[in-house]
């Protein structure tokens, strides 16, 4: 069953059918009562569906959020086509201040909707929205431009128009407000609308419009006629009314309590009074632009209206009572949900339980089978925001999100444009502009200096210039850009630029190639010794590991299944384990801990888990004896908190082995520590831990299984690069409905500090300040208690004496502080699920990965959680800097669209993977040039100092890998795509890069549409820009190291060391058969020492392509 199934029930309810009695007789006022959860939403859907109501509905409720929950519920039980969400234009939660472009969209959507498009619909809105006034219906009709496909209109006279419509003509269009023209395609950006379309002209003719994705650029699906509709907000000379003017007098306005409304609009607008009171504009301007509350009830008088609440303002002509009462709370307590479904069973209600999945449905039966509840329930596949009980049709309607007390979001049509517009500010981070660090594979690290454009005989060609120390020049050609990659160093510090021809570059690359050698060799010699050991084979799961598992009540993410099963395969093969788990902190990696613990109980060993500080052994501790509770095994735990007399018991028990699992730090690895039988060690964040325990843990790790777990992502790159000498297990997806951050940037303000503290501690929550510098820190504490006396507030930083600060932060993990001011030190490991404000002072000092671990410590409960940026004006800033900011404000979620710009995490997780110097290396090199050495150095290693070990391996690659690693190609034809073409210079270099990466046909094939779709269709030069790719993958595997395409000839020099297998390669054979069968047109040249092919007659690429094609 579906919500529109759900939704059809209640069309047969006595309530409903009165209530649309009672408007079809015209009465002006209607209470209904007794509405709880998300019913008020299903019984306004079951009016607006039956037949012969046919009037648009208005719908005010008290806040934002429960506007958007109830536009989400409504749009699941009736069409996206149907319900609109009307926001106000400002986004702060705190001072209204800043417009947002999506929240504008929005309402212009509304308007254009209403005023243009005849249709019923229903509108959700809050008072915050509708005290700003909108332009009337005829001044919006004299600000819009409708385009149909089939008329003719000159690109010349649309731009015209644009511009005069305050429209900003730019290279890609990303924002509302935005166009461009490229040729005969024009991309414009309409507020009406949340994507931007594509017009395609032919002549004067528009022949199609096409609405397209902000992020791929790409075409999505084609409609016959649009509105654009400028920014309303910025028309100033136009008359301005409220919304309750704007629609049609037959609309019904559904109030949720409107005494609440018109204080609230009363209370908006002496704020706004105050505030221009404060400022220099004239207080007369406020009423072109907002309504009071007093002026609310003589333009709602006139309309039809129905009041949700107890009491009513206007006298009903009609009162309604529903009898339903709110889904009760169950805290996850399964117990308590199974009594109160048989009790419902008893008294004969119909049970109906709703979910987004339908796995959590079957899941929720499964739970109820593993109890033996007999339990029979409707699963509803959608879901609403809140549950209810409804007496009158006997039915419960619980939701799956309450049950399992997990946060619901809701979406917004605009989601997409925001998104959108992230992924192309992260774009513009990666972008080559002037005077950027690039490092070039061969000669080091130089600067930016544009593409050129050359004369090579005659014909034109573009080329990258590099700058290098002294001003020397290279020129790159455009085939082989994959040679040059951007610098990624430490953020903020410039590399050295190195100088040509002295052999520096070689030597450091040799240098480092030495030394990551050496800790490779480390890596495969523990590898190699673990392979020989004979470990313990834990055998298969028990059904108290089923049990254990079933009983975890969040539904696992697909990566979290795929680690338990790894560590599991790992424990249940003789060989012992050594495993490292990596993921965001709150990705479940102590979940899979847990079971690993339990699976090595069941089997009679014992389990320690190492953890580095205190606190976190504390936190570890709770959370295993909390999840193993029920069931046979004992949970300790040592640290410096537990007293001499308590060590020492525990000590005991381990050693007589009445202790399963035992937690602790350092001290686990001690002297005095004796297991009676270990059979798993759990490390936690091991990159923290001094280097005595390290060596001491390397000797354990030989014939105990290890599982290490960390919360510094570890680049894919690096992954890959050790295959073989460390198992692996990635965490990358968030759990399901983890609340979104809500960021915000302002000045430093200390109105703004005081609010986001009140509201925070109002809800009984805690704060932390992140300031850097330990200076002031102490002024930033003076400041919070005189700002807002009786605060408790404590400090913690790096230089204290280490007892002291883990003092402080068990003290505010027990609730004995409202606020904690702190560096970065809070950023690793520790969880507070009761802290939900961060505050960060000077955010543009830090590197996007800083912030986004940072604002990972809250958002971590069923709450929502706030995140205040403090940066100084953003004109200030740099435009780095800038971008960082704004795209961290826009990207509430932490989705993995932020991997892009996370370059200094990946140097982070690889200082962390293979040691803290390494860190250096990086910072000369260039992560990717690094990344490089690395591959060939373990490459090297597996090939000849452990050959046996990898022997298996290295002929897998062998029989498919190829002579050559890549191949130069020269040439002399004019291959490119021309300014005329593609115009942005940033743009053209993004695409030859990623043309010069393609690897297979089918990524080709998507470059050509992709291009024809942006641009319109490829000129000849740019046609064979795309051949030569092709040709490159030829070359390489026929084994040619350099091709020459100049005067009509092609020269292929083939490999240059002439002991290699390749000269008795099959490939080889054939090029020989084909010189064989044409010697009129190819001979075989030998000159110092260097072999090579000439073939003669190629004047195009074409030409060259059919003589690889014909081998």
């Amino acid at each position: 069953m579906n919500l529109a199934d759900f939704q059809y029930i209640y069309h047969q309810h006595p309530q409903v059918k009165a209530l649309s009695e009672s408007l079809a007789a015209g009465l002006s006022s209607i209470q209904l009562s007794g509405l709880n959860g998300s019913a008020l939403s299903v019984v306004l859907s079951a009016i607006f569906t039956q037949g012969d109501f046919n009037r648009s509905m208005l719908l005010v409720l008290d806040d934002a959020d429960a506007a958007a929950y109830a536009f989400n519920d409504l749009k699941h039980l009736l069409s996206v086509e149907q319900v609109y969400y009307f926001p106000s234009s400002y986004k702060k939660a705190i001072k209204l201040s800043q417009l947002d472009v999506s929240n504008e969209i929005l309402r212009t959507e509304v308007l254009n909707r209403v005023a243009n498009h005849p249709a019923p619909v229903i509108v959700v809105t809050y008072p915050e929205a509708i005290v700003q006034k909108v332009v009337s219906a005829y001044g919006m009709k004299t600000r819009m431009l409708k385009l149909k496909t089939g008329e003719s209109i000159s690109i010349d006279f649309l731009a015209e128009m644009l511009r005069e419509y305050g429209f900003q003509r730019v290279d890609f269009v990303y924002e509302p407000g935005q166009y461009s023209v490229r040729g005969g395609i024009v991309d414009i950006f309409s507020f009406a609308y949340e994507l931007p379309y594509r017009c395609d002209f032919f002549g004067d003719e528009l022949e199609s419009i096409r609405i397209f994705d902000i992020e791929s650029q790409l075409s999505k699906e084609e409609v016959a006629e649009v509105e654009i509709i400028p920014d309303l907000h910025k028309e100033k000379e136009l008359a301005m009314e409220a919304i309750f003017s704007f629609i049609g007098n037959d609309t019904l306005l559904v109030f949720n309590d409107i005494r609440f409304v018109k204080e609230k609009l009363n209370q908006l607008y002496d704020e706004a009074l105050v505030k221009a009171n404060a400022g220099e504009q004239a207080t007369a301007d406020l009423h072109a632009t907002m309504i009071t509350g007093e002026e609310l009830i003589p333009l709602i008088a006139s309309f039809g209206k129905v009041e949700t609440g107890e009491k009513t303002f206007f006298s009903a002509g009609a009162r309604l009572e529903f009898r339903t009462s709110p889904q009760p709370i169950f805290h996850k307590n399964f117990d308590l949900v199974a009594d109160n479904l048989k009790k419902g069973m008893q008294e004969e209600y119909r049970l109906m339980i709703m979910s987004d999945s339908t796995k959590q449905t079957d899941r929720i039966q499964a739970i109820f089978q593993d109890r033996g509840d007999a339990i029979i329930f409707t699963a509803v596949k959608g879901t609403l925001h809140e549950g209810f009980i409804d007496h009158d049709l006997k039915m419960y309607c619980y939701t799956d999100h309450q049950i399992f007390d997990r946060f619901h979001k809701f979406t917004l049509r605009t989601d997409k444009t925001r998104q959108g517009k992230v992924v192309m500010t992260l774009k513009e981070l990666n972008q080559f502009q002037l005077g950027d660090y690039l490092v070039h594979v061969d000669h080091g690290i130089g600067t930016f200096g544009g593409l050129v454009k050359t004369n090579v005989n005659g014909k034109m060609q573009e080329m990258v210039k590099l700058i290098y120390r002294d001003d020397d020049i290279i020129f790159v050609s455009i085939h082989s850009l994959h040679r040059i990659s951007k610098y990624k160093g430490k953020e903020g510090e410039a590399p050295k630029i190195n100088k040509l021809g002295t052999g520096a570059w070689e030597r450091l690359k040799e240098r480092t190639k030495s030394k990551v050698k050496d800790i490779a060799r480390e890596l495969i010699k523990l590898y190699a010794k673990r392979k020989a050991e004979q470990g313990f084979q834990y055998s298969p799961d028990s059904y108290l590991q089923q049990e254990l598992e079933a009983s975890f009540i969040y539904e696992d993410t697909p990566d979290q299944v795929k680690s338990t099963a790894d560590v599991k395969k790992d424990m249940e093969s003789p060989m012992p384990m050594d495993r490292l788990v990596c993921g965001d902190v709150g990705f479940g990696k102590t979940e899979i801990a847990v079971r690993a613990a339990f699976k090595a109980a069941t089997d009679g060993k014992q389990a320690a888990v190492l953890v580095p500080t205190t606190v976190l052994a504390l936190q570890h501790y709770n959370t295993f004896k909390n999840r193993l509770e029920d069931f046979p095994v004992t949970v300790e735990y040592l640290s410096r908190a537990r007293g001499a007399q308590a060590s020492k018991e525990v000590l005991r028990k381990l050693e007589a082995g009445e202790v399963d699992i035992i937690i602790g730090t350092h001290k686990l690895v001690g002297k005095s520590v004796k297991f009676k039988d270990l059979g798993l060690l759990i490390i936690d964040e091991e990159q923290r831990f001094g280097v005595a325990v390290k060596e001491k843990l390397k000797e354990l790790k030989v014939n105990v299984d290890t599982l290490t777990m960390t919360a510094t992502p570890i680049p894919r790159t690096l992954q890959f690069s050790l295959l073989g000498a460390r198992d692996l297990s990635i965490i990358n997806t968030p759990p399901p409905n983890r609340f979104p951050v809500q960021t915000e940037i302002h000045t430093f303000d200390e109105e703004v500090i005081r609010e986001a503290i009140l509201l925070e501690m109002n809800r009984n929550g805690q704060v932390f300040f992140i300031n850097n510098r330990i200076q002031n820190i102490y002024n930033i504490e003076a400041m919070l208690k005189r700002l807002i006396p009786g605060i408790r507030v404590c400090v913690g930083h790096g230089q204290m004496p280490p007892d002291q600060l883990e003092q402080v932060i068990v003290d505010f993990i027990e609730y004995e502080y409202d606020v904690l001011v702190a560096t970065t030190i809070i950023e690793s490991g520790i969880d507070i699920p009761n802290v939900n404000t961060i505050i960060i002072n000077s955010a543009h000092k830090f590197g996007l990965s800083d912030l986004h671990q940072l604002r990972g410590r809250v958002g971590r409960s069923n709450r929502k959680a706030y995140c205040y940026l403090m940066a100084p004006e953003l004109s200030s800033l740099t435009p780095d800097a800038r971008r960082r900011l704004s795209a961290l404000e826009t990207f509430a979620e932490l989705g993995s669209g932020f991997n892009i710009a996370m370059q200094d995490l990946d140097i982070r997780g690889a200082g962390n993977m293979l040691g803290a110097e390494q860190s250096g290396f990086i910072a000369d090199l260039g992560y990717e040039t690094y990344q490089k050495i690395l591959n060939e150095a373990v490459h090297e290693l597996k090939d000849e100092e452990f050959g046996e070990l990898y022997a298996e391996e290295m002929r897998r690659q062998d029989s498919n890998s190829a002579y050559v690693t890549d191949c130069q190609i020269d040439t002399d034809m004019e291959l490119m795509f021309s300014s005329d073409y593609i115009e942005n210079v940033s743009e053209r270099i993004s695409l030859y890069r990623e043309l010069d990466s393609m690897e297979t046909e089918e990524q080709l094939e998507a470059f050509r549409r992709q291009l024809e779709d942006r641009f319109g269709k490829m000129p000849e030069q740019s046609q064979q820009l795309l051949t030569v790719v092709r040709l490159r993958w030829f070359a390489i595997r026929y084994g040619i190291e350099k091709l020459v395409l100049k005067n009509g000839k092609m020269i292929a020099f083939l490999v240059s060391n002439p002991m290699s297998m390749y000269y008795q390669s099959e490939h080889f054979g054939n090029l020989l058969r084909y010189m064989a069968n044409n010697p009129r047109k190819c001979q075989l040249r030998e000159q110092n020492q260097r072999r090579s092919i000439v073939f003669d007659g190629i004047r195009t690429v074409g030409e060259a392509f059919k003589v690889f094609t014909s081998f």
